[in-house]
């Protein structure tokens, strides 16, 4: 045994040198350990921690708050107008107007519409209204790029140049010119029409300068409706979209006679005189209808005057003796 053959200085030296090896041994193993944390917490976060030995064996993890990093972040695009300077906009008198302001990259800031004039108008400022006109409205949806002007009941006195401004740093703008057109209806051919009996009577009617769809597009005559007058030999065929009618009689007869009138929504009628002739030369009638305006000129300018002096002048009557 070793304390038989040890005296106690043998016994405490052995001791020592044990309690030695044991805490170098726990050094090492405490730096091997501390070496192998070190990598796994590297592996895992290689940013955020850290491990470093401090003195003798003691482990200290620091961790640190990742650096930001460099981005190149793109840069801010300029704001620019989609909707061209010095566009023409067409609207129909009494519909409803729509003047356009499409604006890329607008960022923080602020559509304005003014009418521009010897005094200028505001109108809008964003979705507020500061007109005191309740037809002028700005029309905008969320993470949109238009912002359009809406007019309700177009009339003419609303014509003119309008401005789009935005508001950056000077301030932007582009200028829209609004017209204001009254469409009207135009039957194709002369205002009077001859045609024979038991021949096909055909008319055209196309509406003009017409900013909207048509809701109807009637055809008058006299003064009945007879777009659905099938049964007394009037065709009617109608394209709203086109904006256009044809009328047609196959077999003409003398009630087809008269004045026929072509009528849209919104737009002012055109009309017809159709003469159903039972004579042989239609056209002879109709030089002679046209050369007769002459003299009813004359009767009306030199006649008529001279017989109203006289019959404005008192009677005179001499006796004679």
């Amino acid at each position: 045994m070793i304390s038989e053959t040890l005296g106690p200085r043998q016994m405490g030296s052995t001791l020592s040198q044990w309690l030695i090896i044991v805490i170098h041994g726990y050094r090492a193993t405490t730096v091997i350990l501390s070496l192998l944390l070190n990598v796994l917490l590297r592996i895992d976060s290689p940013a955020a921690v850290t491990a470093e030995i401090v003195g003798t064996g003691v482990n200290s993890i620091d961790r640190t708050s990742p650096k930001p990093l460099d981005v190149d972040l793109p840069p801010t695009l300029p704001m620019t107008f989609g909707t061209q300077n010095s566009t023409v906009i067409s609207a129909q008198s009494g519909s409803t107007a729509l003047i356009p302001c499409v604006v890329h990259n607008i960022g923080d800031g602020m559509v304005t519409w003014i009418k521009r004039r010897d005094v200028q108008q505001l109108l809008t400022v964003g979705l507020a209204t500061y007109a005191s006109d309740e037809r002028f409205q700005a029309i905008h949806f969320h993470h949109s790029e238009d912002w359009t002007l809406q007019i309700k009941y177009v009339q003419r006195r609303d014509a003119g140049l309008y401005e789009c401004q935005v508001s950056t740093h000077p301030h932007t703008s582009i200028f829209l010119l609004l017209e204001v057109v009254d469409a009207r209806a135009e039957i194709t051919g002369p205002p009077e029409k001859f045609v024979r009996p038991g021949s096909t009577l055909q008319l055209h009617c196309l509406v003009k300068k017409s900013t909207e769809t048509l809701s109807y597009l009637f055809w008058y005559h006299n003064f009945r409706m007879i777009n659905y007058d099938g049964d007394q030999g009037v065709n009617v065929s109608t394209d709203l979209n086109g904006r256009e009618s044809w009328l047609e009689v196959p077999r003409a007869s003398g009630k087809h006679s008269g004045n026929y009138t072509c009528a849209a929504n919104n737009a002012e009628p055109a009309r017809v005189l159709v003469h159903i002739f039972n004579g042989d030369n239609p056209a002879a009638m109709q030089h002679s209808i046209a050369s007769s305006g002459p003299a009813l000129a004359f009767l009306v300018l030199f006649i008529l005057p001279t017989l109203l002096r006289m019959t404005a002048q008192p009677a005179v009557f001499v006796l004679q003796c």
